[in-house]
């Protein structure tokens, strides 16, 4: 009974809203101001430009997340609760035909046919919105989407990742920022991707490895971009 009384598990899907919308911000601003301020270093431009560029691409790209985030998260929230008004005509105009429906999923998911009728009554008497949206539709508080947490995450994440280039080109000389930016980014993909996985408990290797190469490789074809053309583009 002691054990029963204090057992806890700990479970990660409740973060699920926050942290991709972080994760991305955070990925997409280092990784792609990284890649610009790579891109005009590589095309010989002076440290006040690359630094400038820089400054732009962590403002705009903070803007456009925050956006992106909000309406695509708003389209989502949108058909969530077209499908709930949609669910709660059925349900006051089909009362009978919305519990054998709800009965039925019971009974698919491996309870006896009377206990999955008496559970389907119990719990369409007690909150019948909430149970078909939870076992019919599949939405819960957890994964319900919220525009503007998902807008300021993307955002605010987007510009401390894209913070690290910058600092890097600040501080280092001209001839050293792309060897500089190269590295400290790349680790700070590795930080990222490590510290993410185990926000969500995934394994940390996997996710820090992964972050890192797609990062390598964004950033190698800038630099490449910037050197073939030659210019601040």
């Amino acid at each position: 009974m002691s054990a029963q009384r204090h057992h806890h598990e700990h479970h990660n899907s409740h973060r699920l809203g926050w942290l991709r919308a972080s994760v991305l911000g955070a990925n997409d601003g280092i990784v792609s101001v990284s890649s610009l301020v790579l891109g005009v270093a590589a095309s010989q431009a002076d440290g006040h430009n690359i630094l400038l560029a820089g400054i732009a691409g962590l403002v705009a790209g903070a803007l456009s997340m925050a956006a992106g985030e909000y309406v695509s998260v708003s389209s989502q929230a949108d058909t969530e609760q077209a499908d709930l008004a949609m669910e709660r005509r059925e349900i006051e105009a089909h009362p009978e035909a919305e519990h054998t429906e709800l009965k039925n999923i019971y009974i698919q998911r491996g309870l006896e046919a009377p206990l999955a009728d008496q559970v389907a009554r119990q719990l369409m008497a007690h909150d019948a919105l909430g149970a078909h949206a939870r076992d019919e539709l599949g939405m819960s508080e957890i994964t319900a989407a919220r525009p503007l947490q998902a807008a300021f995450a993307s955002a605010a994440s987007f510009a401390v990742g894209a913070a690290v280039p910058l600092i890097v080109v600040l501080l280092a000389s001209r001839s050293a920022v792309m060897a500089a930016v190269s590295i400290s980014v790349l680790l700070s993909l590795m930080v990222l991707g490590a510290l993410s996985a185990k926000a969500g408990g995934a394994p940390m290797f996997k996710s820090a490895a992964r972050v890192t190469i797609w990062g390598a490789i964004a950033m190698g074809m800038t630099s490449a971009a910037g050197l073939l053309f030659g210019a601040a583009v």
